[in-house]
């Protein structure tokens, strides 16, 4: 049987996160009844003229900076010729020749193996409308809204080699644009759409195969679903003499399947040239410098710095610099704490678990950062049992006060007092001589026995490491 190999490059279109549209006033706000937020300039009556919105324009720059691209100081738009009934103007405003960014790469890690991949170009452009089918019979109902809204296409070398790198590749993406502010990401809205270009090739052979772009994919999910679908599709195709047609195609999650939508276009056949409404746009050396210096600390660097100044994993400080939000939640509790890889465990776990459960966001989280610290710090100081922490959790999570105030609520202080313990242990002992006579002959499951004993005497409350203390001299007594 012939070896394939996957060949996958990434465009994303993300929504930049400014109040206006690229070239004109309308609000870009989400949700709004159809064609309300539709000006002239974004429906093209006659004699209206474009204004670029200088916004857009600095989220570009933060994100080529961003991404160490090449910023093109001359950067030109252009116009892209096609006919949709959801694109008044015939045409859309774009980059061919001359985008603002170029170049440009993003590390990413699949499987705990590091790659990194390269970035085409990043252009800024406009959105088109959107096409409403489900609610007229027999007919389309056509919104503006989204015409003029402001993105970046985001276009990646065809380096990616499975879906799980793609995926990976399209969340490291994501993290950054939210990152440094330029997008907000919400895929359901449509802020952060994907389109995967997919072929396969014979392994060893140096030409690519003919591609197949799957469009709109508006979730990490759909993007590796839809991936390993048109892989085995293409190679199945191949196997059985078949051809590939370039293509654009959908993806349907109800079947899990990709469909034909139409033909694939080159880029002759959208007659691109310079568009003459708009001047060229000239990046000024101070205000590049401007938009360097109010960039915040990158993902990497950061991960750099937990594994530095916490101590934390490679995979804790990927998995803790998966937003702002988090990153910032994490920083906040161990600096409370003092204790950095214990502050890691508490919100990659209990916390994390405890969000998935309540489907909550981070930012929405009911314990905040600095409560978390502060009972990471009574679990170090010898107050609190990881089991007696838990059940304080819980308190803060229910909203029921400050970590002191439910330790002393609830009677939920670790029991540290050598007198009292021994006590208990006495106890133990007494009630429980056919395991110390096991322990003693040389059943070492027999000593987990009796603490597992004096820890229920105690109502979890003892603490473990000075129960094994004691219990050890009082047996080789």
């Amino acid at each position: 049987m012939m070896k394939w190999e996957t060949v996958i490059g990434l465009e994303v279109h993300t929504q930049l996160a400014t109040k206006s549209k690229i070239f004109s006033g309308s609000s870009t706000a989400f949700g709004a009844a159809p064609n309300t937020q539709a000006s002239a300039v974004d429906i093209a009556l006659p004699g209206v003229l474009p204004v670029l919105n200088k916004g857009a324009v600095e989220c570009a720059i933060k994100f080529g900076l961003a991404i160490g691209a090449n910023l093109n100081r001359i950067n030109v738009f252009d116009r892209k010729n096609y006919f949709y009934p959801d694109l008044p103007k015939g045409y859309q405003i774009s980059q061919l020749a001359k985008p603002i960014v170029e170049g440009g790469a993003l590390t990413v890690a699949v499987d705990g193996v590091e790659k990194t991949i390269h970035l085409t170009r990043a252009h800024m452009e406009e959105d088109a409308g959107k096409s409403l089918h489900e609610d007229f019979h027999g007919m389309t109902g056509i919104d503006l809204n989204r015409a003029g809204t402001p993105l970046l296409e985001i276009v990646s070398e065809p380096e990616m080699r499975s879906s799980a790198e793609a995926v990976a590749y399209a969340r490291a993406l994501h993290t950054l644009v939210t990152w440094i502010g330029i997008c907000d990401g919400n895929m359901q809205e449509g802020s952060f759409r994907v389109d995967a270009n997919v072929s396969v090739r014979p392994v060893g052979q140096a030409e690519f195969g003919t591609r197949r772009e799957i469009k709109n994919l508006n979730s990490f999910r759909f993007l590796q679903q839809a991936i390993d679908y048109e892989v085995r599709w293409q190679i199945e195709t191949l196997e059985d003499g078949g051809r590939i047609e370039q293509a654009t195609v959908l993806f349907d999650p109800d079947t899990g399947e990709t469909r034909m939508m139409r033909s694939k276009e080159d880029a002759h056949d959208y007659r691109y040239f310079p568009d003459p409404d708009l001047l060229p746009v000239k990046l000024d050396e101070d205000w590049i410098e401007a938009v360097r210096a109010a960039l915040p600390e990158l993902p990497a660097a950061m991960q750099a710095r937990f594994q530095r100044d916490y101590g934390v994993s490679p995979y804790d400080a990927a998995v803790l610099t998966g937003s702002r939000a988090l990153a910032d939640y994490f920083e906040t509790a161990a600096q409370a704490c003092g204790q950095g890889k214990l502050a890691a465990n508490w919100v990659m776990g209990e916390l994390a678990a405890a969000l998935n459960k309540a489907e909550l966001d981070i930012s929405a989280s009911p314990v905040s950062a600095a409560q978390l610290g502060a009972l990471i710090a009574r679990i170090q100081d010898g107050t609190l049992s990881g089991k007696l922490a838990r059940q304080v959790f819980e308190g803060l999570w229910e909203g029921a006060g400050e970590v002191d105030a439910i330790i002393e609520a609830r009677g939920l202080k670790q029991m540290s007092d050598s007198g009292e313990l021994e006590k208990i242990i006495d106890e133990v002992l007494a009630a429980n001589q056919k395991s110390v006579e096991e322990f003693r002959s040389g059943k070492e499951k027999a000593f987990n026995a009796l603490v597992g004993q004096v820890m229920k005497a105690s109502r979890g409350k003892a603490n473990p490491a000075q129960v094994n203390e004691l219990l050890k001299a009082k047996l080789q007594n």
